[in-house]
């Protein structure tokens, strides 16, 4: 990366910041109120650099839609604030089954709606940014297994495969109703429609899509042009990520041996480069996609992961970097605690080493954010804050690094800003 003057003082402010104690953590009064940009490689907030630690919590709109239960909601929204976490990655949808927000095409559960409306409106409270997801790849809460079905049923289409979701008119409809429905949708709390309301930071066209029925990647990438397009259309307000897990395609043979031996019909450089995407993703998950590899292997791999992106995303796509989910799972062979924070350190140092020189990776966001009395939702990769200090002190360390960051390029624009205005005062 060329280090301008600009990135220079960065270094120097840095080295003086680091003489100090650390400064205090984010909290919903430090003007988080403005909608993220891109420029360059970097996101910006209120005119500055936006660099931040985050969280998955993908439950939070079934959780705000009972109100016995809505008390989890504001409990991690504020334990995460206790820890500096500013960004929280969760769905926006749940498509047929027993809870939906969708129980059919075009047909919304408005006590599921209100769920959701309480997730935005209390992390606004905490100054917490949202990444909005639209569907899932994956059967759990419907994904496009089924809107396909419900495209079989509804319209007679013969379809033979859930990747008919990314080619079918009848389903591409369907989905293009749900994403102005989400946008266009008027919080009932706050009374601020979606697409204006800045407390959400992006959206998400899917979670970790996939279409095994064409590893040529050709498919996918139609789709997210079409459905990038579509969005934008309405919402130019927000930043719009196509969700992807980071696999590299076609277009980069050389880079295809990073991945973890399997392609998925993604391509992680010519998905990202399509117009309409305003940063890239990447899911971190060694454990679970090398499961017959040491510790030691696993590691090394993610070190390569995660360097191969930050580069590709610094001088291919010149976007910003977002590794949107990571972990390591209690439930798969070979599990630590020290295993674990090795892990998370690995993923946090390398987002520092890019983010202190005004680099793309701008922050990540670890698999999932829990709170007391929750059991049922423990899937393996579970962070309850209470019962992990050390790792709970890894998370706050990074939180507190990333806003140092952030304050810094704050204190060089007001600078700026100042030097300017006294030049044209003739001072």
């Amino acid at each position: 990366m060329k280090k301008n003057h600009y990135h220079s003082l960065v270094f120097f402010f840095l080295f003086l910041m680091s003489e100090h104690r650390t400064c205090d953590l984010v909290s919903a009064d430090d003007d988080d109120d403005g909608f993220i940009s891109t420029k360059g490689v970097q996101f910006f907030m209120n005119g500055s650099p936006f660099y931040a630690n985050g969280f998955n919590a993908y439950w939070l709109m079934y959780y705000g839609s009972n109100h016995t239960l809505r008390d989890k909601v504001s409990s991690v929204f504020q334990e995460a604030a206790n820890h500096g976490l500013v960004i929280a990655r969760t769905w926006a949808f749940s498509d047929g089954g027993s809870s939906p927000l969708q129980s059919s095409p075009a047909s919304y559960n408005q006590r599921m709606f209100q769920g959701l409306d309480f997730v935005v409106s209390e992390a606004r409270n905490y100054g917490i940014k949202l990444i909005l997801s639209l569907v899932n790849n994956y059967e759990d809460f419907g994904g496009k297994k089924q809107y396909v079905e419900w495209a079989r049923s509804y319209k007679g289409q013969h379809l033979t495969s859930e990747d008919d979701f990314f080619t079918n008119d009848v389903v591409k409809g369907y989905y293009k109703d749900h994403i102005k429905a989400i946008l266009t949708r008027k919080n009932s709390i706050t009374g601020v429609t979606y697409k204006d309301d800045p407390t959400i930071m992006a959206w998400e066209l899917m979670n970790e899509p996939r279409c095994n029925t064409d590893p040529s990647g050709q498919t996918i990438q139609a789709w997210i042009m079409e459905m990038a397009s579509h969005l934008k259309s309405i919402d130019n307000n927000h930043l719009l990520a196509a969700g992807l897990e980071g696999f590299y395609g076609q277009s980069n043979a050389q880079r295809q041996q990073n991945n973890p031996n399997f392609q998925v019909g993604t391509d992680f450089i010519r998905n990202n480069q399509i117009q309409e995407i305003d940063f890239a993703t990447v899911h971190s998950y060694p454990d679970g996609w090398l499961v017959n590899k040491s510790e030691d292997a696993q590691i090394e791999f993610l070190r390569n992961w995660l360097k191969s992106h930050i580069e590709d995303a610094e001088n291919i796509l010149h976007k910003p970097l977002v590794f949107t989910e990571f972990g390591k799972s209690t439930k798969l062979p070979g599990f630590s605690m020290q295993g674990r924070d090795l892990l998370y350190d690995t993923v946090y140092s390398a987002i520092y080493s890019s983010a202190s020189v005004g680099g793309t990776a701008a922050g990540g966001l670890f698999w999932q954010l829990l709170t007391q009395g929750m059991d049922s939702l423990r899937d393996g990769y579970e962070i309850i804050l209470s019962e992990s200090p050390s790792t709970a002190s890894l998370i706050t360390e990074q939180s507190q690094k990333l806003n140092k960051i952030r304050k810094m390029y704050a204190r060089i624009q007001d600078l700026a800003k100042w030097k300017s205005k006294r030049g044209k005062n003739g001072g």
